[in-house]
């Protein structure tokens, strides 16, 4: 197949949804299929005149031969040629409805709810990264049941993570936007400056406000000492980030998959995280404690006993390795994708 896979630039961006799409390009790359990356300009997800603009181009460039997929981030830029979107049999990739983003107000969470049950039920395939998601696109967004399908995420076969060597290291992987819960994950650590520990916080600000606020939480708190934002990072930083954490943590308000907390099983991190989305389905009970989405308060007990006690923590991280081994893995990712888009062409 020939692919144009239509994505908010830059294509290079640092997160969970950006690195599954790199990965489903290389993978369908070495399958043998031809893939061409249609980088978005503007402002996504609530796009503006230059994200509309550059939708347009996309139609407007594809060829006959071509099958369209466009990330779900970029989707609702698209609604004004949804007609030329849906002639072209285009494939929607949803790591999550951009209406279920946090830190959107209520009107602009009802615009984008609106763009997207426009757009939803007409795409010719709407891939989703988990079984989750996959459920609340019928009846929240209007979507053909028939027509939806899941490719969850994959992971790397990756040592085991080795640890710190000394105070707990924490390690969350997001980016600082609302979502992520880092806030609430800040709060629950500032209930516990009587114990060892350290946070790295790996993510990129995609809301430069909102990622100052953290900053100044953390101030504010009396832990900013203990604190590393570390920004976006590359790969091989960011697998020394997993090696030498001690604990995985991270507070988001709703997940689609978690392909950070996927990639800290892998490593045989322990967990501590929320019952944000997939985040619960995803981690097995052994290896995690889980809070109930919001609660900074039930997050910090469970951390408190990771912390304290190191024998506790070994225990969860053999069954975080157990559980890691059992995910699946990137190699067969791109060929179950490959036929969710012959499922598109063939429907």
């Amino acid at each position: 197949m020939r692919i144009v896979l239509a994505v908010p630039a830059p294509f290079s961006g640092i997160s969970g949804g950006y690195g599954y799409d790199r990965r489903i390009v290389e993978g369908l790359q070495e399958l043998g299929h031809e893939v061409r990356v249609a980088e978005l300009a503007g402002q996504h997800p609530l796009p503006d005149a230059h994200a509309e603009a550059s939708a347009r181009a996309v139609m407007d460039g594809l060829s006959r031969d071509e099958a369209l997929v466009v990330d779900g981030l970029g989707l609702p830029s698209f609604l004004p040629v949804a007609e030329a979107l849906v002639a072209s049999r285009a494939v929607g990739l949803i790591h999550h409805p951009t209406a279920l983003e946090t830190g959107f107000s209520e009107a602009d969470r009802e615009a984008l709810r609106a763009r997207e049950r426009a757009l939803f039920p007409r795409m010719a395939r709407l891939v989703t990264t988990s079984r989750l998601t996959a459920e609340r696109l019928v009846p929240e967004f209007g979507a053909d049941a028939v027509r939806v399908g899941t490719v969850e995420p994959g992971t790397e076969e990756a040592p085991r993570a080795t640890g710190s060597g000394g105070a707990p290291a924490i390690l969350s992987v997001g980016t600082l936007v609302p979502r992520k819960g880092h806030d609430v994950l800040l709060r629950a650590l500032g209930r516990l400056t009587d114990l060892e520990w350290t946070l790295t916080i790996a993510g990129g600000a995609r809301d430069p406000v909102h990622a100052q606020g953290l900053a100044s939480l953390a101030e504010a708190l009396g832990i900013a000492g203990r604190v590393t934002f570390a920004g976006e990072v590359g790969d091989e930083a960011l697998s020394a980030l997993y090696a030498r954490a001690d604990l995985f943590a991270l507070a988001s308000h709703w997940e689609g998959y978690g392909m950070a907390v996927a990639e800290a099983l892998a490593r045989g991190l322990p967990l501590a995280i929320t019952a944000g989305g997939a985040l619960a389905e995803l981690a097995p009970r052994d290896g995690a404690v889980i809070s109930p989405a919001g609660d900074h308060a039930s997050l910090s007990r469970g951390l408190r006993r990771m912390i304290y006690d190191p024998a506790l923590r070994q225990a969860m991280s053999d069954a975080a390795w157990r559980a890691g081994q059992r995910l699946p893995r990137w190699t067969d990712r791109a060929e179950a994708f490959a036929k969710e888009m012959m499922a598109a062409r063939d429907a």
